[in-house]
């Protein structure tokens, strides 16, 4: 085990409340790494380790064996990318024409276009067309700082590249820095009827976990849930997709579409709420609220409930709730800006792709945090609240030994990959082999990948 990911592990472990003990049931597999300044690898490696060490410590709980946790490195760095290996098609196009990086007076800014109306505030800035030339034409006339601040005015996103040392002085990094990497709160609830029936082989079978997450932490989360029995119902408004990454995410889950702004909508919401044991979220931290379901509404309708949500820029400071992908946090904290001097190179340096590494290792420790708050409830009998953030998680992936390494044993071969075919709606494809196993349990999806919006609103049996 690397230097890196001991550190990250640890640091997980504690911010997870538990035991020492458990570092001496984590094994590492392989020599694989991907190419960075940063230590991606190790850090996927401890942050998978880190999910597969609360649900260990679940099994220990459950049936009274602690299991060994073993991840294998060049598996966790496939799944920090994409897992799913089509057979006979191509995934969609990851990004949107005009995302990416454009240069300006002054630096270089990154622009999120995935979204339509995010696409579409940025345009009404520029006042151009839809077209990248004509974009870059117009970013070129402005101050980094003065388009980003218009661009998120106009709920659009966008972030201008910093270094480390500027994003460490900057209000909102100072903030973040503050922040513990998992915040926690409890309090005392029943459980009264729950289908949760944890066996040895699943143990979260029939738990049931409402899922109101979009790209990409959160649905990654719920995704390693369901790879251990969970019964996962993802809910997105009616006009919402997400093209890009759905034949990824979707793994193990029904996926529907639910319009909670009306009353019949809001009617099935609540019902659903409050039969479920997980809620994961990972809208701005306002917006629940705006639509009357704050924190205390949702304790209302299940006192019982997990609560399990993120942000991208923190929960305190002043950018606490700014919209913010992975790319843009990347931008913000300054590790395109290291990654571009650590290369040499003129422009930023993100993460390697398709590696959003900030969006999968937040998704695995708010796994890790939901099973977690299982063992708090089946011991003390109390209800948790755990918040994350994408900026949180960076600001620990910063904090790690760091220096540029080459990719090595990354090459897919059959080996590699699970023998079954999974039959999506886009076509066959198989998947990359569990990059973890728990006591030798492996994860495992008895649903295939789908589409947003093909289920029914409603729990049902898997």
């Amino acid at each position: 085990m690397t230097n890196a990911t001991m550190i990250f592990f640890d640091q997980a472990r504690q911010a997870l409340h538990l035991p020492e003990e458990v570092l001496t049931q984590f094994d590492v597999q392989g020599t694989a790494q991907l190419a960075s300044e940063f230590p991606v690898t190790d850090f996927a490696v401890a942050a998978i380790g880190a999910a597969g060490m609360a649900l260990g410590e679940l099994i220990k709980v459950q049936f009274g064996q602690q299991p060994r946790v073993v991840v294998d490195r060049k598996l966790a760095s496939l799944w920090f990318g994409w897992s799913i290996q089509p057979m006979g098609w191509q995934m969609p196009a990851a990004w949107d024409s005009i995302a990416g990086d454009y240069k300006t007076q002054d630096g270089w800014i990154r622009l999120h276009t995935n979204a339509p109306h995010h696409k579409a505030a940025v345009l009404k800035v520029l006042n151009c067309a839809d077209d990248r030339a004509a974009v870059a034409k117009e970013v070129a006339k402005w101050s980094g700082e003065a388009l980003e601040t218009a661009v998120v005015e106009n709920k659009g996103c966008a972030a201008v590249m910093r270094s480390l040392a500027e994003w460490q002085a900057h209000p909102q990094g100072r903030a973040v820095a503050a922040e513990p990497l998992i915040s926690w709160s409890f309090a005392e609830a029943a459980f009264p009827s729950s289908t949760w029936r944890p066996e040895e082989k699943r143990p979260l079978a029939g738990l049931k976990v409402l899922d109101l997450t979009r790209v990409l932490a959160g649905p990654i989360a719920t995704r390693f849930l369901a790879g251990y029995g969970a019964e996962v119902l993802r809910l997105d408004p009616p006009e919402w997709d997400e093209p890009s990454v759905a034949p990824e995410v979707t793994l193990g889950k029904r996926c529907a579409r639910l319009d909670i702004k009306t009353p019949a909508g809001r009617q099935i919401f609540e019902g659903l709420l409050a039969q479920a044991d997980v809620l994961v979220h990972g809208y701005r931290p306002d917006a629940l609220a705006r639509l009357g379901y704050g924190e205390a509404e949702r304790r209302r309708i299940n006192l019982g409930l997990i609560d399990v949500s993120l942000n991208a820029y923190g929960w305190s400071g002043p950018w606490a709730g700014r919209r913010g992908f992975d790319s843009l946090l990347q931008m913000s904290s300054g590790i395109a800006h290291c990654g571009m001097q650590g290369a040499q190179s003129d422009r930023p340096v993100p993460l390697p792709l398709p590696v959003q590494a900030l969006d999968h290792a937040t998704g695995y420790l708010m796994a890790a945090a939901t099973v977690r708050a299982l063992v708090r409830r089946v011991t003390e009998q109390q209800a948790s609240t755990a918040r994350l953030s994408l900026a949180r998680v960076a600001h620990s992936l910063i904090a790690l030994p760091r220096g540029y390494v080459e990719a090595k044993d990354l090459e897919i071969g059959p080996d590699d990959l699970s023998p079954t075919v999974e039959k999506t709606p886009w076509g066959e494809a198989k998947r990359c082999k569990s990059p973890l196993t728990v006591g030798g349990l492996p994860l495992v999806w008895e649903i295939p990948a789908s589409r947003l919006g093909s289920a029914e609103a409603k729990w049902g049996e898997l």
